[in-house]
């Protein structure tokens, strides 16, 4: 797909995951308005190639109760507390009790990916401290806000997501009329030079921004995937804490 730039100068840019590749790199003044015509043709082709394999093979990994989810991995909405804990139960309320201030610093350290597993891990062993009995209580009430807290933020991510796929929907469909209208354009036996030019331009720089907005999904999807199992290592690093005071350990 091409682009023009500040300096009016026409880019390439070469796309293997839609299956398809224009031209590669190449600065410059174009020559002759039949190499426009040309151009402008094939990428008109190219563009309805690429953001109907895109979306085709998106739609086939989808499950159909969720129309809006790109991810090749299934949503799953909630996390369940089963999968992640196998420490003292935890009622449902308990995950709506509120924490005192010491413990919401702990659990806002925890939560976030950018603290070490390890140091994680101390901070667990540091605070469950006392009798078996305060430990215990310690352990669940700790990861009852983790719970709360890293859910809550797997929810938020997933919305996201599904705004980000229904935006790349409509940009689909948006690129898809743009095509039309400049093979339109084209097949008129005096067709405007600058209109062409002008909707190519704009053409090629959305497939651009859909292009590298489908890159990046595959990232995205994995972030709800992370937190899940970010909130199941906390679950075992705090059981291991538990047990590694119990006697007999």
């Amino acid at each position: 797909m091409f682009f023009y730039n500040e300096d009016r100068h026409l880019k390439y840019i070469s796309s293997r995951n839609a299956g398809l590749t224009l031209f590669e790199s190449i600065g410059g003044q174009l020559k002759g308005r039949r190499e426009v015509a040309a151009s402008v043709r094939k990428l008109a082709f190219c563009v309805v190639v690429a953001t109907g394999a895109c979306w085709a093979h998106s739609v086939l990994a989808l499950d159909p109760r969720y129309p809006d989810w790109p991810c090749q991995q299934l949503k799953v909405p909630g996390i369940s507390i089963a999968s992640v804990w196998t420490g003292p139960a935890i009622e449902p309320t308990d995950t709506a009790k509120p924490v005192d201030a010491k413990q919401a610093e702990l659990v806002s350290r925890l939560a976030a990916r950018r603290t070490p597993m390890e140091d994680a891990s101390k901070l667990i062993a540091d605070y469950l401290v006392g009798t078996d009995k305060e430990k215990q209580e310690k352990a669940t009430t700790l990861f009852a806000a983790l719970y709360v807290t890293l859910d809550s933020q797997r929810d938020q991510v997933m919305n996201g997501i599904e705004r980000f796929s229904r935006k790349q929907k409509a940009m689909a469909e948006s690129i898809r009329d743009e095509t039309q209208k400049l093979r339109e354009i084209q097949d008129k036996g005096s067709a405007d030079q600058a209109q062409s030019d002008e909707l190519a331009s704009r053409l090629a720089w959305q497939t651009r921004i859909f292009e590298d907005r489908r890159k990046s999904t595959s990232y995205v999807c994995d972030v709800p995937v992370l937190i899940e199992k970010r909130l199941f290592d906390l679950g075992k690093a705090i059981q291991d804490a538990l047990n590694a005071g119990s006697p007999g350990k």
